[in-house]
């Protein structure tokens, strides 16, 4: 797939492990998990920007295009 998530990239440079950013999220660590796996059908842009607002980063950081 020519997205690629980089939530982990992110939660790594933020020293925040999945379990805090999903109760920040106010979502289950399941879905997060399909977020970060890119297995996710799509995103709603609440829940980008709350994953942003957490991580204090743009959304270019966290969702990527590469050509295939």
């Amino acid at each position: 797939m020519p997205i690629i998530v980089n939530i982990d990239v992110m939660l790594a440079k933020r020293k925040m492990q999945s379990k805090e950013l999903a109760e920040i999220l106010d979502i289950t660590p399941a879905n997060l998990s399909i977020l970060k796996t890119g297995k996710a059908k799509g995103i709603r842009f609440d829940t980008l920007e709350a994953i942003c607002n957490a991580l204090d980063c743009q959304p270019g950081d966290i969702i990527e295009y590469v050509k295939e």
